[in-house]
């Protein structure tokens, strides 16, 4: 068996209900292969995330150590550090064309995690030049699929978030502060319900969108702790059949020490493994992501709409042509992609809770869409502020000239005047201004109220920010 047949060519392999038939040239097993005739649904397209093998890898490699402290005569050196080896070629992408399944498989992930048995097997057994290892007794030893894919599941998600998605935050957070310093000295008017308001800086306007991703970054940091806590230790039903005892304690110590995260033992096991309410907690923190990435792109996307005939109060990178009959025409195309994620993600959220709630008894079967669309919504937000932070954010620049316009034309400046001529009188300015076309200190002189010098003491854009 070798990685680099050039023809089809196939092996018998054998399991608890017969003989398989095995492309020669991969390291899957007889379980596989029965998943992957069994379930040709989304082929090539929605496959089981790649974050969910990575984590198996990990999880395969930490319960071998924590098996050849706990059970040295069954789990030797020799099998250990041959799993070891392997768990590593998996986490280093060399293996990849050997996890074809779907998602759309057993709701339990059982398959999924043969497997990964079954290819650590294999290859270790090739690497060994001997059957050494057996994927149930030896790769799988003192674990379940019921255990070992919700733990699996939860430190995707936990690395995804951590590792992926808030870095890509804090940069965008960086840019944002950035913009906030560069832009402290325009004042510019502000809008409410999509009409003119009362001024303010444009840095206050920035520092909002800021401050909106500092707090979901705080809500997404504290909903992943919540996946800290791991099902792994109760194998079939969460009484831990046939672990040594400590195996959970041992497998998230050796966890800790590859991964850097502070995983830990889940306290109550049944709970662990028919609940998903942690990751519900979680994707909601996303979900909120996604809702401040809309409005950011939105509130962007209208600032800059024009360049003549809209707002046009700034100018974002023009990357590439907008329109294959208008000429000229380039459109916000990185807000575009931000909106569109965020409603995949909203949208991913229904599934989430949806999957969640399918516990039965003493198991949840409906784990692997659960994860793949919190892995999905991740991966694609992580992307797009990436994205969005190096092709638009980072590139605006204010139009000073048309946010002074605005703000000198805006009948909200009227709003200093309250405390002086009171709020009907100030209205009536405003209505006077506005039929008229004439500016507020022209209405305030024409209706008495206030002679111009008075008006410009008054009305001070500086003094109301």
């Amino acid at each position: 068996m070798g990685r680099g047949a050039s023809e089809i060519e196939y092996r018998i392999e054998h399991d608890t209900m017969g003989e398989v038939r095995v492309p020669a040239n991969v390291y899957w097993g007889a379980q596989t292969e029965r998943s992957r005739q069994n379930f040709r649904i989304g082929v090539g397209i929605e496959t089981m995330p790649r974050e969910i093998i990575r984590a198996f890898a990990y999880l395969k490699k930490a319960c071998a150590i924590a098996n050849n402290i706990l059970l040295p005569e069954r789990m030797t050196n020799e099998k250990k550090n041959i799993i070891v080896q392997v768990a590593d070629e998996i986490l280093a992408g060399e293996l990849d064309d050997n996890f074809p399944l779907v998602v759309w498989q057993t709701g339990s992930g059982t398959q999924s995690n043969m497997n990964v048995n079954e290819v650590i097997a294999n290859r270790g057994n090739e690497i060994a030049g001997k059957k050494l290892l057996h994927p149930n007794d030896d790769v799988n030893m003192s674990q379940s699929s019921n255990d070992t894919f919700p733990t699996a599941m939860y430190m995707a998600a936990v690395l995804s978030v951590e590792n992926e998605l808030i870095p890509a935050m804090r940069k965008l957070i960086e840019t944002f502060r950035r913009l906030e310093y560069e832009n402290e000295d325009i004042i510019k008017t502000g809008r409410t319900h999509l009409q003119d308001a009362a001024p303010l800086r444009f840095s206050q306007e920035i520092s909002g969108w800021r401050s909106s991703l500092e707090a979901d970054e705080t809500m997404l940091t504290e909903s992943s702790k919540a996946m800290y806590a791991l099902a792994i230790g109760g194998t079939a039903v969460g009484t831990g059949l046939n672990a040594p005892s400590d195996f959970d304690s041992e497998v998230t110590k050796a966890l800790m020490n590859l991964t850097g995260k502070k995983f830990i033992p889940a306290k109550n096991k049944f709970h662990a493994l028919t609940s998903k309410s942690e990751i519900v907690y979680a994707h909601g923190a996303v979900k909120a992501l996604a809702a401040d990435m809309m409005k950011i792109a939105n509130d962007i996307r209208w600032l800059a709409s024009g360049p003549r005939c809209g707002l046009g109060e700034i100018m974002i990178p023009e990357n590439e042509p907008g329109s294959s009959i208008m000429p000229g025409k380039v459109n916000p195309t990185q807000c575009e992609q931000v909106t569109m994620v965020a409603v995949q993600v909203m949208s991913n959220d229904v599934a989430v809770g949806m999957s969640a709630s399918q516990g039965n008894f003493e198991l949840n079967v409906f784990m692997p869409v659960c994860a793949y669309n919190f892995l999905q919504s991740v991966r694609l937000l992580s992307e797009s502020i990436t994205s969005f932070e190096a092709n638009c954010v980072s590139g605006i620049k204010a139009n000073r000239e048309k946010m002074n316009d605005n703000l000198n034309r805006s009948l909200m400046l009227v709003t200093a005047l309250n405390p002086i001529i009171g709020y009907e009188n100030s209205a009536k300015v405003a209505k006077l201004a506005h039929s008229k076309n004439i500016s507020l200190k022209e209405a305030c002189s024409e209706l008495g109220l206030l002679t111009p010098e008075k008006f410009e003491e008054a009305v001070d854009p500086e003094k109301m920010v």
